[in-house]
């Protein structure tokens, strides 16, 4: 069976949206996301939340991050209450880019198999923008008859420890897609600590992304991204961001671009910078 693009235009979503195996997402996240669902979202969508559902959040950051993933015994049962099975086909979205959640669910279907989601392109102000029926209230999915099968994440995880053993080594590359103040050390808004871990290089997320908020072109992310790994195989590229949540938003845009998916550090700078790591910054 063919891959589907890991992008989908709201175009295309307008074509699709009232077959039965088409499920829509809304992954927002922030402090008033459930109510903003709640005042509007994409007609027919759910809401999926990343602190409760997709993530295993910890008493103690230092231990995982700010979002780390949560077992496959209960990322299952999560699927099974959202109401995907394998026969699903999953559209996320967010009112963020993409960047703030939908492409960590994305990622995290991947990871456990699930060929069919996509993400849409430009997120809700884009569904808005070439009108998209909303509504307001809140969808209860239908629960699916059995928890997802799944044994393990798929895709490639990198831990603290390799983080730390590579990041300064001429062959490998870990990428930091934070906004550059914050991997330059000038401030730092969320985490404890600024800085960036050392070796790592900045690539923001928001160059994924045109001046109206979309997606570049396949062929111009895969031209950028060739430049930046100069080479390197897929197994020496670590992509992170502050929780392993925007990190997603770069895997996205490399699939999208036709390459390999690489490795993702989940705990990211959160984790990092809270386990008495060297910090590098750019500031004199």
């Amino acid at each position: 069976m063919m891959s589907i693009a890991p992008i989908i235009s709201i175009g295309e979503l307008k074509e699709i949206c009232t077959k039965p195996e088409v499920l829509i997402f809304d992954a927002s996240n922030h402090k008033h996301a459930r109510e903003q669902y709640a005042h509007k979202h994409l007609q027919g969508a759910f809401f999926v939340d990343i602190n409760t559902q997709l993530a295993d959040i910890q008493p103690d950051v230092a231990v995982g991050g700010r979002h780390p993933l949560p077992t496959i015994a209960d990322f299952s049962t999560t699927l099974r209450i959202l109401g995907i099975s394998s026969t699903s086909h999953v559209i996320v979205y967010d009112d963020s880019k993409g960047a703030n959640a939908a492409a960590r669910f994305w990622w995290m279907l991947k990871a456990v198999g699930h060929d069919k989601v996509q993400v849409l392109n430009g997120g809700i102000q884009a569904a808005e923008q070439f009108g998209f029926p909303m509504q307001t209230g809140i969808n209860i999915p239908v629960p699916a008859a059995e928890n997802y099968p799944m044994q393990q994440w798929l895709l490639p995880i990198a831990q603290m420890d390799e983080v730390e053993q590579v990041s300064q080594k001429n062959d490998y590359l870990v990428i930091d897609v934070r906004d550059a103040y914050r991997y330059n050390g000038e401030s730092e808004p969320i985490d404890l600590i600024a800085g960036h871990i050392p070796g790592a290089e900045n690539i923001p997320f928001t160059e994924n992304l045109d001046a109206a908020g979309l997606f570049l072109q396949p062929d111009v992310l895969k031209e950028r991204y060739a430049q930046s790994t100069e080479g390197k195989s897929t197994d020496h590229i670590i992509v992170h961001c502050g929780s392993g949540v925007t990190a997603c938003h770069t895997l996205l845009a490399m699939s999208y671009a036709g390459l390999e998916i690489p490795k993702l550090y989940v705990g990211s700078w959160s984790e990092w910078s809270r386990n008495g790591k060297e910090i590098a910054t750019n500031v004199s």
